[in-house]
């Protein structure tokens, strides 16, 4: 695919790559595993501790990771021919409504955990930064989402500590949530994935890229194309599957 500015705007960007839908697939795939591994622990289903062994977390930090340089990745696709202001808006608000139900719902049923700032916040926010670097050079915007998320996994400081501010990242003891994804480190690896993918669309290496084949990889994709809609239906679906099992079991 040419992208060069003989083609129509629209055309270029909304013309798809289905390997990056796949990968969003397995992201939000990982996503639900996370959580049902989490749901089961908290209802007893499982040992307590499988749910905070340094592996499982260190996997669902990895999740997080990918999904938020995804986030990177859509927005430099979403660029490409020029940002629409107006899609980019619509897309937001979409996004941090559905933040805002998780926050209220949560507060509502878990109010000692309740989601402040959590994945969908954090893309937002993320979206919203990503989206000033789109005229920067690649190499300023890689180097600079590196230096977020080192700073975000190495400075912490007790007075970061309230919610007011916790959400930024350095909090050395945040107040406890069941989603918590704060500006650093994770809005570092959006930038990274913006840097990395408008390198690759410069280079056309997105271009060679195999596109996947199968019955498994058609089905991944069209999860990668519904991410927000899994993200918000998936933790429902799994509590009204495993709360009668769980009462079955006591």
């Amino acid at each position: 695919m040419d992208i060069s500015l003989s083609q129509p705007q629209a055309s270029i960007r909304h013309t798809r790559y289905p390997a990056v839908d796949v990968l969003r697939g397995w992201a939000i795939l990982g996503v639900v595993l996370f959580h049902l591994v989490w749901d089961l622990a908290f209802l007893g289903l499982i040992p307590a501790q499988l749910a905070v062994h340094p592996a499982w977390i260190a996997f669902g930090r990895t999740v997080a990771a990918t999904f938020m340089t995804l986030v990177g990745v859509s927005l430099a696709l979403a660029a490409r021919g020029g940002l629409d202001p107006r899609a980019f808006g619509a897309r937001l608000v979409k996004i941090a409504a559905a933040a805002l139900v998780i926050t209220v719902a949560t507060r509502l049923t878990m109010p000692g955990a309740w989601v402040y700032f959590g994945i969908l916040h954090a893309i937002v926010v993320a979206s919203l930064i990503g989206a000033a670097f789109l005229r920067a050079p690649s190499v300023l915007t890689f180097l600079l989402g590196g230096v977020i998320v080192a700073f975000g996994l190495a400075w912490t400081d007790p007075a970061f500590d309230a919610r007011t501010v916790a959400w930024i990242g350095f909090a050395a003891a945040p107040a406890p949530s069941v989603d918590f994804a704060p500006v650093f480190p994770w809005a570092g690896f959006t930038l990274i994935g913006l840097a990395v993918a408008r390198a690759a669309l410069h280079r056309g290496w997105l271009d060679r890229l195999p596109r996947p084949e199968g019955r498994l990889a058609r089905g991944l994709s069209r999860i990668g194309r519904r991410t927000l809609a899994v993200y918000l239906l998936h933790q429902p679906v799994l509590l009204a599957i495993l709360y009668p099992v769980a009462w079955l079991a006591a």
